[in-house]
């Protein structure tokens, strides 16, 4: 064969190459554009066969694969989109027709539908350095970094968003829970208010400006931002038992058990910190009102689901008595002046005291008593002893017996007693010991109680 024909030929197929090439250049646009179209026009199998016929012919087309995960974007297949996506990260070649901004946004995005976080997050990243004046990017990586309990980073990235972009709400707002969580309340609240005054509606934002203000005993203002977060999904039930918390603190129990009651009605795990919460406060509440068979009820719900949840196991012995022991009931549970008409009964039958004044007292009462023996103490001068009837929900310390010894010298009464349907701790204990004060507590209580005649009217006499 001569020279002349091999060159003839190694020309035609050189020539033959180079035109395939230009032709797939010129004709592979076409057919993306064709693609793109058929996407905007939501015919979208017809889309998915294009996108596909391109791929077959070259697995690495990465603005094939872009195309079809638009198409599976558009169908509502995120998984498969995301599949397409990562082909596309593998392969890294971004032009005009897979521009690299847009195709990130989608893929942390979808990342972080699926709990990709690590994933999404360096997309975000990456999308800070593409986009550097984009405050939208740096939220979104700060918000990753501080649901992955890194605040300190989250923060930078957080105070950048702001930077360029000072109307951003949600940035405002996550960045004022971290510095909330962080222990920094003044600057947490300065960007919660900012969060508010941006966008009213992150109705979230109210409730950890409750917390604030409950923290710094302001339960005014506490209260109206609960009542704000009450508009919130996520923090409803808590800003309810917030609320109840609040007049708690302000001594309306009544005010609390409504709230309460309400914040109970909203549960649907009976074993959540929530529930568990708000039944517990609502227990305090009621025995704070004396509506004891209702406190034992929530403390019981307590108990099935979390025996060892406070002090639950101890306040269902201490009112273990109240079941059984009707005098123990009416001495928890009677009007004030039915409870002060018992008291004199116990110290007539139980103590053999003979009343002579009476003084009232914030859940109880104080008499002056003397013996009431005359055969005993006939021709001898009886002393006085001040008595001291306390009916309370926690176990009594010094303080008590200390208000007693000083009221016991302002009357110049050198004896004293202290009768309560609790125990007296040991600080209390070990007080009284060498002091004129004999404490009465539970168990010796029901003693006395007993020794009150079943025929004695105990309804209270005029006085």
């Amino acid at each position: 064969m001569s020279i002349t024909i091999i060159l003839t030929i190694v020309t035609g197929v050189g020539v033959g190459v180079l035109a395939f090439f230009i032709v797939k250049m010129v004709i592979s646009p076409k057919r993306l554009s064709a693609v793109a179209e058929l996407i905007k026009q939501g015919r979208y199998q017809a889309a998915e066969r294009a996108a596909r016929a391109l791929i077959a012919k070259d697995q690495r087309h990465g603005p094939a694969r872009y195309f079809l995960g638009l198409v599976y974007l558009a169908e509502n297949k995120p998984e498969l989109a995301l599949m397409e996506f990562k082909a596309v990260n593998q392969i890294g070649q971004f032009d005009q027709d897979l521009p690299e901004r847009e195709f990130r946004k989608k893929t942390a995005a979808l990342f972080e539908k699926f709990g990709q976080l690590e994933e999404a997050l360096k997309e975000y990243i990456l999308l800070t350095q593409l986009e550097p004046n984009n405050g939208e990017n740096y939220y979104n990586a700060g918000a990753i970094f501080d649901d992955r309990g890194n605040g300190e980073v989250a923060i930078k990235y957080l105070r950048k968003s702001l930077e360029l972009d000072s109307r951003n709400a949600q940035a405002h707002f996550r960045l004022g829970t971290i510095l909330y969580r962080s222990k920094h309340p003044l600057e947490a609240r300065d960007e919660l208010e900012a969060a508010l005054k941006n966008d009213p509606s992150i109705h979230d934002a109210n409730y950890f400006l409750g917390k604030i203000h409950k923290e710094n005993s302001d339960n005014t203002a506490a209260l109206l931002s609960f009542e704000k977060a009450q508009k919130s999904q996520t923090y409803k039930q808590k800003s309810l038992i917030e609320r109840g918390g609040c007049y708690m603190s302000m001594g309306g129990y009544e005010k609390a058990i409504i709230e309460l009651e309400r914040a109970i009605k909203l549960t649907k795990d009976e074993a959540s910190n929530d529930a568990l919460y708000g039944r517990y406060f609502l227990a305090v509440c009621y025995e704070k009102t004396r509506n004891l068979d209702r406190a034992i009820e929530q403390w019981e719900k307590i108990y099935v689901r979390k025996p060892n949840f406070k002090d639950v196991a101890e306040k269902l012995s201490q009112y273990q008595e109240y079941r059984t022991d009707d005098r123990m009931k009416d001495f928890l549970t009677c009007s004030k002046d039915s409870f002060v008409e018992l008291c004199r009964k116990l110290a007539m039958y139980g103590l053999s005291f003979a009343v002579r004044d009476e003084m009232d007292l914030p859940n109880g009462v104080d008499f002056i008593t003397v013996e009431n023996d005359s055969e005993k103490w006939m021709g001898v001068k009886k002393m006085p002893r001040l008595l001291r009837f306390v009916r309370v929900s926690d176990t009594l310390d010094d303080t008590m017996i200390r208000s007693l010894l000083e009221k016991m010298k302002k009357l110049n009464i050198i004896r004293g007693s202290i009768l309560t349907n609790v125990n007296f701790n040991r600080t209390a204990l070990e007080f009284a010991e060498n002091r004129p004060v004999e404490l009465f507590a539970k168990e010796k209580l029901q003693e006395l109680l007993a020794k009150i005649p079943v025929t004695d009217d105990q309804s209270p006499r005029p006085r």
